[in-house]
């Protein structure tokens, strides 16, 4: 198909792929766990997409694995992420993308150009990967983990910011007796003041956008709404924003 291509972002925890139309319409998606043979896994992935695509679409990936996505084009995250996001919100604003691994804020301009970004650093305790571990060791389920959080009276403050003293923190709270969903208040708590951390210099008419699995956290979103004490603007589709930005990065330099 004329005009179309396929990107890929290849997470630490997801793998997103779509094809895309001369417009910028996504026309197919796969979004599925990374799998550590990622050769493979890319290789038949862009093969499923390439019926909506077509066999010579231009393929670009992004993401952590994008070295190891065979005849692809290698983009940077911080560049896809923000090529996505503009094309879904066709505006200057502060994209929260928050994955498993890491956490971008990023300010994009009034053209769709990185005019700022901040990361958090390597651990785990800015990242969708301390919520996934220690709800998991809580046992504490994602469904219904919104209206869980909403309704519970007070956040249990959680002060360690390492995933693996965060998570016997927690345990330590259980045995006390604190009230299990005030703990986990605590969690979204204590992660969005993180993440807020990183948007310190963003003007505070900015538009506040947000991509990434943990978009999908409704708890996460509001936890952060307050800790920014400003709207919070989930993106349609939010994890496949990067893989978005990639298709659309190899269209522009065709």
């Amino acid at each position: 198909m004329s005009g179309a291509a396929i990107g890929i972002d290849v997470g630490s925890t997801t793998c997103k792929v779509v094809a895309i139309d001369a417009a910028g319409n996504i026309l197919d998606r796969r979004v599925e766990p990374t799998d550590p043979r990622i050769e493979r896994q890319v290789e038949r992935l862009v093969g499923e997409l390439r019926a909506a695509a077509g066999p010579d679409a231009p393929l670009g990936a992004t993401g952590y694995g994008r070295k190891r996505v065979p005849g692809a084009r290698a983009l940077t995250e911080i560049t896809c992420h923000a090529r996505g996001a503009f094309a879904r919100a066709r505006r200057a604003a502060v994209l929260v993308d928050m994955g498993g691994q890491d956490t971008k804020v990023i300010r994009i301009g009034p053209a769709g150009e990185v005019i700022d970004f901040n990361m958090n650093d390597k651990c785990a305790a800015g990242t969708g990967r301390f919520l996934e571990v220690i709800l998991g060791r809580l046992q504490v389920p994602f469904d219904g983990l919104a209206e869980r959080v909403a309704a519970a009276p007070r956040a249990v403050p959680v002060s360690s910011t390492c995933t693996v003293f965060a998570e016997s923190e927690v345990i330590s709270l259980v045995a006390a007796d604190e009230p299990l969903d005030g703990i986990v208040k605590g969690l979204h708590t204590a992660l969005a003041s993180r993440v807020a951390a990183l948007a310190r210099g963003t003007q505070a008419g900015d538009e506040v956008l947000m991509s990434g699995g943990v978009a999908l956290n409704g708890a996460m979103v509001a936890a952060l709404r307050e800790a920014l004490a400003r709207p919070i603007r989930v993106l349609p589709d939010p994890q496949l924003v990067g893989a978005l930005g990639a298709a659309l990065s190899v269209v522009a330099t065709r």
